[in-house]
């Protein structure tokens, strides 16, 4: 008697297309923002960093935290400089919008893509770990039926 198929939980089409559009709107929307953005080029230089800085410590953070679901598999000084990255990062771009000098609209809608774009990153990391180990997983039980026959 065989075994009936495994069937690997995927995520639909639908989600992984709401996903990416998302993630790719959030940009465009912190882009436009910031090429816009009135003022001096080293303030608007600054704020560049800082959302380049919290995208790239919100994809290092989302590894950390899924890497290390089912136990600590990092050095407590490597949990400091992820955890910490992020905090700075998010922390010195908040202050830094917090103290531009341009309309309170303008800064809202600074604000708000910004936020928009790390919650974005947090679910496109997610969504793409996922499809990597349902990968993987399938990769594993399709050599295991190969070399059972």
């Amino acid at each position: 008697m065989q075994n009936a198929p495994l069937t690997l939980p995927r995520d639909t089409k639908a989600w992984q297309l709401q996903v990416w559009a998302s993630f790719g709107i959030a940009l465009l929307l912190c882009a436009t923002g910031l090429a816009w953005l009135p003022g001096e080029p080293l303030a608007r230089a600054f704020m560049f960093m800082g959302y380049v800085f919290c995208l790239s410590a919100a994809l290092v953070l989302a590894k950390f935290v899924r890497d290390n679901q089912g136990g600590s598999s990092d050095t407590p000084l490597w949990r400091l400089v992820v955890w910490g990255g992020f905090g700075t990062a998010m922390a010195l771009t908040g202050w830094g919008l917090w103290d531009m000098e341009v309309n309170p609209t303008y800064k809202a809608f600074l604000g708000v893509s910004w936020l928009y774009l790390i919650t974005s990153a947090f679910t496109l990391a997610k969504m793409l770990r996922d499809r990597h180990e349902a990968d993987v997983l399938e990769a594993r039980l399709q050599g295991r039926r190969e070399a059972a026959q």
